[in-house]
């Protein structure tokens, strides 16, 4: 099964899991915005991706600029502020057998959906 995090307000998450439910029937949609997302689960996706919890963070949003932009926080400190806050972080975001992307372009997800 494939689980994509999604917000339904974002283009880009709409194009995103618009792409991956063309590669795979079996798709779990994870509004992880309006459901909340615990730090476990965000440490899991971290380690899927492979990257630092702080480059899954959505610098564009009004509450980084204004609270955040220019601090040295740790990667605990940033996987709790995305569980605080999860608008800040990046979407939509696939995860597969053990695998996640960020499908930003959409077409990213067709690299761990075989």
């Amino acid at each position: 099964m494939t689980t994509v995090y999604h917000y339904p307000k974002c283009r880009k998450s709409r194009a995103g899991l618009q792409y991956v439910q063309s590669l795979d029937a079996d798709v779990k949609v994870r509004e992880y915005i309006r459901e909340g997302i615990a730090v476990a689960e965000l440490r899991d996706i971290v380690r899927m991706l492979g990257v630092a919890p702080f480059q899954l963070v959505r610098t564009t949003e009004d509450y980084y600029r204004e609270n955040l932009k220019g601090k040295e926080l740790s990667d605990e400190q940033w996987l709790n502020l995305l569980s605080e806050h999860p608008r800040l972080l990046r979407r939509p975001i696939v995860v597969n057998n053990g695998r996640a992307v960020v499908a930003d372009p959409p077409e990213k997800a067709g690299e761990i959906i075989k």
